[in-house]
């Protein structure tokens, strides 16, 4: 093709859609293709967690809020299993990312910011929504666990995702070493989801605390899961999923903001 054939052919821009469609299938794949890590360890983990606390100890303990332990006890284990899994994947290749520097490609390619946020979470959704589905398809027939209100888990379930997700991201993007990653997950997320009631009710804690469970946001994630699948929760459904909208809210807008100004992503 001769030169002035070449610059008459018109010029065709560069498609958005096209980079951020092939980063979230990579993110996909990365879930994929470690999948023992990534989805089979966590499902075995929870699962035990419902054979030994629910199903050897739910004899032993009376039913809370009309249901047996072991009911009680399995909105509580996905919410925890499913925050961990979109935090964990997300912070991970976000720093790894970084630390690898292929980020400076995804940086200079053509698509939005908000676009790149969102292709390097969409591994993260995509594994805790694998990892949610399995347990529940899992416990639901070992226990007998109902889902209730399916439609409340459509608008609490994305609210769970994008926070977790965007937390992971804000994380990976600051983290300095993959220790500072497991400090989060281990001294922040995995206390405060245990403590938010994922094995009792806060109603049987007595003053003051009761009172200082309201204070721990991962209290209002397990609450609002439970209500999805047993209609029944410590607080108000609606109180929940506006503490899990007003906290998606600011870590989104944080992490979007990160990737606005390329603060700690660019070298």
């Amino acid at each position: 093709m001769t030169g002035r054939a070449y610059a008459e052919q018109p010029f065709e821009a560069p498609e958005p859609w096209r980079g951020f469609l092939w980063l979230s299938l990579r993110e996909c794949h990365r879930v994929l293709r470690l999948w023992t890590q990534t989805t089979l360890a966590p499902i075995v983990s929870s699962l035990l967690f419902i054979i030994v606390f629910g199903l050897s100890l739910g004899g032993r303990i009376s039913e809370i809020h009309g249901y047996p332990y072991e009911i009680f006890i399995v909105p509580g284990l996905i919410a925890m299993a499913m925050a961990q899994a979109v935090y964990s994947n997300n912070a991970s290749t976000i720093f790894q990312a970084r630390n690898d520097r292929y980020i400076d490609d995804v940086l200079a390619a053509p698509m939005y910011a908000w676009q790149m946020n969102l292709g390097f979470n969409v591994g993260g959704y995509f594994r805790a929504l694998m990892i949610g589905g399995a347990l529940t398809a899992l416990a639901a027939p070992l226990t007998g666990a109902p889902i209730e209100r399916p439609l409340y888990l459509l608008v609490v379930v994305p609210l769970l995702l994008v926070g977790f997700g965007a937390l992971g991201t804000i994380v990976g993007i600051y983290a300095h070493t993959f220790d500072h990653i497991q400090f989060v997950n281990n001294i922040v997320i995995l206390p405060l989801t245990f403590l938010g009631g994922v094995f009792y009710s806060v109603e049987n804690l007595g003053a003051p605390w009761e009172e200082a469970s309201h204070a721990n946001p991962l209290f209002y994630v397990v609450s609002a899961l439970r209500y999805g699948f047993l209609a029944d929760a410590d607080v108000s459904p609606w109180l929940s999923a506006a503490v899990l909208a007003v906290i998606a809210s600011v870590l989104v807008v944080w992490a979007q903001y990160l990737f606005s100004t390329g603060r700690r992503l660019k070298p």
